[in-house]
């Protein structure tokens, strides 16, 4: 948002409500007792050439509050409004409350230069968020004729009678920017009221997330003027602890300012995002590159892809490109691997195929393992996660054999604790490799984890 005169004097720290305070301090003590609040808030701000906008997001309804729904509208607009140079600060959530929506909506012109409201724009008693705005910067409601023709023509459509409460749906703040609804009936609108930006979307995601796409964010850019772009870049790292990896980078840590490094552990994984703020996305790159430098300078090793890809697919994007073909034998996993494999497109050139060999008859008469090595050594050992390794790849004539035995509890089997696997990888031409893994959690994430390293192990092998 370009900084002007009117916009640095009356700041939203300044003026909650720029209607109502005007009127109340002309009433009480003229136009200077007005004004002089404003300089002094003013004169204490920080001076700049440019005013940086930030928003806050205020979910409405009960059901969330209650547990009966996830708030995903929160997370999927501060995603979007990172994109086009948007802080968000803060998020609310508060019930189908007049009062309780009242006091939130100053709450945050307090903090926040845009306030966008998700849900309580239905045709029930209840949808009350735009009653209550309006209400709160002293505008009317009015009917949007071309919301009214296209909630009439839902009705005529479905072939249901229209109640008199669906008008309701058509009302919008006068003098907002209307966004249509090419999802269901409820408009989305932006208003503005002094300094503050006031943008209501539907509650239903299905509404809300083409609706923000295509208009609202749109508008805001429009509106708002933002200048700095956001780029962000996520480095995903496997077979090191968030905490170590925080203490390695320590000092990245510390002196970050622009671009900021944020670290998130997931199930045996730790990703690191580096977010960048520049006028320009190639110089916010630019400066991603510099940090991602560093960082893969320290943790290079335990690195294995980018944003949103998984150890499963850097594993067949590396198969691939050495056009290798690979066979599991699988015992405590129980398919878990293969399923894995499979659900991702173009694994048919590389998967030979796979057994669940979860009882010691069927690692005998599926996978060959010699009754000689489970009686001396036992399923749970390293003996065994060799022999099937190396046995499925020869049954199925691939070029790796990988497997998974072990305990994935809750019992111990065979004198050996919940979390303790053994995992075989036979590679062709190669001397057979196996790996001893110790992992806590519940029978399910020993599981998952187990298939993880699996990925890890061979990736590193490759």
């Amino acid at each position: 948002m370009k900084g002007s005169l009117s916009l640095l004097f009356c700041p939203p720290v300044a003026c909650a409500n720029p209607a109502r305070e005007k009127k109340a301090a002309i009433a009480s003590g003229g136009l200077a007792a007005w004004i002089a609040p404003s300089c002094v808030r003013f004169f204490a701000l920080k001076e700049r050439e440019e005013w940086k906008v930030n928003a806050e997001i205020i979910a409405v309804g009960s059901e969330l509050l209650l547990g009966q729904i996830t708030n995903t509208n929160a997370t999927f607009i501060a995603a979007q409004l990172a994109e086009i140079g948007v802080d968000v600060y803060y998020q609310t959530v508060v019930g189908d409350n007049a009062e309780r929506l009242e006091a939130a909506i100053r709450t945050a012109e307090g903090r926040a230069d845009l306030l966008i409201f998700t849900g309580g724009l239905g045709p029930t008693k209840d949808d009350l968020t735009k009653e209550t705005i309006a209400s709160h910067i002293e505008k009317k409601l009015v009917t949007n004729e071309d919301a009214m023709r296209s909630i009439e023509q839902f009705f005529i459509r479905t072939k249901r009678k229209m109640t008199e409460n669906n008008k309701k749906q058509a009302l919008v703040i006068e003098g907002s920017k209307v966004f249509p609804n090419d999802h269901g009936m409820a408009p989305g609108m932006l208003a503005k009221s002094g300094n503050h930006y006031y943008m209501l979307l539907p509650g239903p995601p299905h509404e809300l997330e083409p609706m923000f796409i295509h208009y609202a964010s749109p508008a805001i850019q429009e509106e708002l003027e933002t200048i700095e772009k956001i780029e962000s870049r996520v480095l995903r790292f496997f077979g090191i602890g968030e905490s170590q990896l925080e203490t390695e980078i320590r000092h990245i840590l510390d002196s970050q300012t622009n671009p900021t490094v944020a670290p998130l552990a997931k199930e045996g994984e730790v990703t690191l995002r580096i977010t960048a703020k520049h006028q320009s996305a190639e110089t916010a790159n630019e400066m991603i590159d510099q940090v991602e430098k560093e960082i893969m300078q320290i943790a290079g090793s335990y690195f294995y892809g980018y944003n949103d890809m998984t150890l499963m697919e850097a594993l067949l994007e590396k198969l691939s490109k050495k056009q290798l073909t690979l066979a599991c034998a699988e015992s405590l996993t129980a398919g878990k691997f293969a399923a894995e494999m499979a659900s991702i497109q173009g694994v048919s050139t590389m998967l030979k195929g796979g057994v669940v060999v979860y009882s010691n008859e069927a690692k005998m008469k599926l996978a060959k393992v010699k009754k000689e090595t489970l009686d001396k050594y036992g399923a749970v050992s390293s003996q065994c996660a060799k022999e099937l390794a190396e046995n499925i790849r020869s049954i199925m004539d691939a070029d790796i054999g990988i497997s998974f035995t072990g305990v994935a509890g809750p019992d111990s089997l065979e004198g050996h604790p919940p979390g303790t696997v053994w995992i075989g990888i036979a590679i062709k031409g190669k001397e057979t490799a196996t790996y001893l893994l110790e992992l806590p959690g519940s029978r399910n994430n020993v599981r998952t984890r187990s298939v993880k390293y699996g990925c890890w192990h061979l990736l590193k092998l490759l």
